[in-house]
């Protein structure tokens, strides 16, 4: 108990330390930011040391820990994302590290591995799908609410510039009766079925609708299939699987017909979801709201219950 004490006590003053010390500093995109990865089974652990550590994209961010699922996947990330450091307990960052980065392939992992780091006040962002069931991140979200500490989670094709120049689009296009919506997604993939590719299909059309989803529907012939989502608002929407593409295509039913929604714009270099990410690491300010990621994977949630029961499934949060 002294020694997990201990360890809290010197994680929470060096991240007061370090909340204080980006707030008094006007030139914030130069502060130093120590980051912490857990999990480096996903190709997203390389991605990220090769965007901060050998691209420097931005600069005073570095990731300096990873923690992997094996030691093989810790090492394939440190050679190829040029990270400097490998521990054997993620809790052998804590201390060292301003930021933290959770990168599970499977969403069952995230909210435990995170959950000292958050209740220690080191800002998280925990890589999509944020968590496998709604009522966990729903007291994990309470927690993080009441430990004063900034945490986020989405698709990086959800929080782009793409995305929120199609919901302009729509804003200004009148009625909508339908919306049609082509993605991969693999409803038996070991980790976690419609969880793993399936939060790149919704939470888009979320960010671009409204998440007002009533209930959802699974029809499928073996890894082929749709998905149904009627929304209280009326709005009415199919999810076509894809299997042997992987690309991402919208369409919408407006009184001049069949139209797909394409982007106008070209996506920031970095990217806007990394751009978000490390504002809030830097400011604190989270770019999307709790109810926001809970929805989306109560959503999830009765997508893989009707992925098995082919009825109906009430989306419950």
């Amino acid at each position: 108990m002294g020694r997990g004490a201990a360890l809290s006590a010197v994680a929470f003053s060096s991240t007061t330390a370090f909340a204080t010390q980006i707030l008094s500093d006007s030139d914030k995109k130069q502060k130093r930011i120590r980051i912490g990865i857990i999990g480096a089974e996903n190709s997203h652990t390389i991605g990220f040391g090769k965007m901060f550590n050998t691209d420097k994209k931005f600069p005073g961010a570095e990731v300096k820990y990873v923690w992997g699922e094996t030691d093989e996947f810790a090492k394939n990330a440190m050679d190829k994302g040029n990270i400097p450091h490998m521990v054997q307990d993620p809790l052998e960052m804590m201390g060292k590290i301003d930021a933290l980065i959770v990168d599970h392939r499977h969403a069952k992992y995230h909210l435990e591995a995170a959950t000292p780091f958050v209740k220690a006040g080191i800002p998280t962002f925990i890589d999509k799908p944020f968590c496998y069931r709604a009522e966990e991140g729903k007291e994990f979200l309470a927690m993080a609410r009441e430990a004063g500490t900034p945490v986020t989670s989405y698709s990086s094709i959800a929080q782009s510039n793409a995305t929120f120049d199609i919901k302009e689009q729509v804003e200004s296009m009148g009625e909508i009766s339908q919306v049609i919506r082509y993605g991969p997604v693999d409803l038996d993939s070991k980790y976690g079925g419609v969880f793993f590719y399936g939060v790149h299909v919704v939470q888009p059309l979320l960010y671009v609708f409204g998440d007002d989803v009533e209930k959802v529907k699974v029809s499928r012939n073996g890894k082929n299939g749709n998905v149904t989502l009627v929304f209280q608002s009326g709005l009415f929407a199919t999810l076509i699987i894809k299997s042997l593409a992987y690309k991402w295509e919208t369409f919408v039913e407006t009184k001049e017909g069949l139209i797909e929604l394409k982007s106008r714009v070209e996506e920031s270099d970095p990217s806007k979801n990394y751009v978000d990410m490390v504002e809030m690491f830097r400011t604190g300010k989270e770019p999307r709201s709790h109810e926001s990621i809970l929805k989306c994977v109560a959503i999830l949630e009765a997508m893989e219950r009707s992925a098995s029961s082919e009825i109906w499934e009430k989306v419950v949060l």
